[in-house]
């Protein structure tokens, strides 16, 4: 690496806190988990970014997962520069929001309709309001280390027994709007049955991640899943599936469709949907059934409303993204090329003698400093802080960029070629015989 790459991104990082909170828009850009100065990106293609300094990078965040295309894919850029000629916003319908609907209704048997937004944070948001709006309860379940986005109501960590209710994981978030946030063990099937015995009649949704990619990457039980279908059912709630991260990014049909391959007649209720059906522009969604979206305005009373929802320049970035990842055999060579990845990994600190473990699906992998897989929160707080820290700068200083704190998921693309991961398994190897 040039001299020069810390100094050039260190002049941006100070200009940068002086104009905004911390030096970045969202927080774990900031390098506070793992130390150092933060990468200010120039520009991206295919399966590498450059940063201000114009150093190059294998890039395994891939915008936090909508990459999956790996960034510039030809065709989706057309499409992209075709629709931002035709014009940026309209505040108007648009044939293209049909498209894209019916594109993710076509691969998600669970949906028979979708409502598009801008965020994440907005789908969630939106999905928990319909959730109580349809069942007219107030209460809702989510799970220690399951990141919704930052609704006042999601940001909330659990109590200190069962019957306790979350308290605000953030400055800004009265009491009393986390007062209906109920937050157990994620994988506790104990935990959930205690929950409905004690308040069954007062949910009105449970919500999961059913892969945990803000724990790293944990995935959620195949009988905690099955369990906690049953209970709703029995109890006349609805099981929330908050799919942005792992929505077209593990398989064609999202993560709930390698849940239907297990759980006989399995769909959640509600899915929310981000990050590959906007390409990597701000679009996400949020869909259900008929018979729940009937609550939705303007045909319910459950409001929800946004400017730049169904934006025609994101929706053609997601068209694009969904049509080029149908293409026969896409998911089975991603999911061949990142398990090529993640046991490289794994093999390169069995050499070294440091305790190691993966996973992944599809696209998505993560990896922990342990000796064996975590299955909740607190079991990932175990792992090895410090040395997932030396291991990430071992890496950024050979041209590897992962994820920047050790609890993020990390993202491979159809144009990481076989030379990216074999540079990047000999960068892990040289970096862990120092770990």
């Amino acid at each position: 690496m040039s001299s020069s790459v810390p100094d050039r991104n260190q002049v941006l990082f100070e200009r940068a806190q002086r104009v905004i909170p911390g030096g970045v828009n969202s927080p774990v850009r900031a390098f506070r988990a793992v130390g150092g100065t933060p990468r200010f990106i120039d520009r991206a293609q295919g399966p590498y970014m450059w940063d201000a300094a114009g150093q190059r990078y294998i890039d395994y965040i891939g915008s936090w997962g909508p990459m999956i295309l790996g960034h510039g894919h030809p065709e989706v850029l057309e499409a992209v520069q075709r629709a931002a000629v035709e014009g940026f916003s309209f505040g108007a319908p648009t044939e293209r929001e049909i498209e894209l609907a019916e594109a993710i209704v076509a691969e998600v048997p669970s949906i028979e309709q979708v409502r598009l937004v801008s965020s994440g944070t907005e789908a969630g948001m939106s999905a928990i309001r319909l959730a109580r709006g349809a069942t007219g309860r107030s209460m809702i379940i989510k799970f220690e280390g399951c990141y919704h986005g930052h609704a006042d109501a999601l940001l909330v960590k659990a109590g200190s027994g069962l019957a306790t209710f979350g308290h605000p994981t953030s400055a800004g978030v009265p009491p009393e709007v986390a007062q209906h946030t109920l937050v157990l063990e994620y994988n506790n099937v104990e935990q959930i049955e205690a929950a409905f015995a004690q308040h069954g009649d007062r949910i009105a949704c449970v919500m999961i991640e059913p892969i945990a990619g803000n724990m790293n990457f944990v995935r959620a039980q195949v009988p905690f899943v099955a369990r906690i279908r049953e209970l709703c059912d029995r109890h006349g709630a609805l099981f929330v599936f908050d799919e942005v991260m792992t929505g077209f990014r593990v398989a064609l049909g999202s993560a709930q469709s390698l849940y239907a391959q297990a759980i006989p007649g399995f769909r959640p209720d509600i899915s929310v949907f981000g990050k590959v059906i906007g390409g990597g522009m701000p679009l996400a969604a949020f869909g259900t059934t008929r018979e729940v979206m009937k609550h939705l305005a303007p045909l319910g009373g459950v409001y929800q409303a946004g400017t730049l929802s169904g934006n025609p320049v994101a929706t053609a970035c997601g068209l694009a993204t969904l049509r080029l990842i149908r293409q026969p055999g896409f998911f089975e060579a991603l999911g061949a090329k990142t398990r090529t990845l993640v046991d490289g990994l794994a093999e390169a600190a069995r050499a070294a003698g440091v305790p190691f473990v993966t996973d992944s699906q599809g696209g998505m992998f993560g990896f922990f400093f342990l000796p064996e897989l975590p299955q909740h929160y607190q079991a990932v707080m175990t792992s090895d802080n410090a040395r997932f820290n030396r291991f990430f700068h071992g890496l950024l200083d050979r041209g590897v960029y992962l994820a920047p704190a050790l609890y993020e998921a990390g993202f491979v693309s159809a144009a990481h070629t076989d030379a990216d991961i074999a540079a990047t398994i000999e960068a892990a190897r040289e970096v862990m015989r120092t770990l």
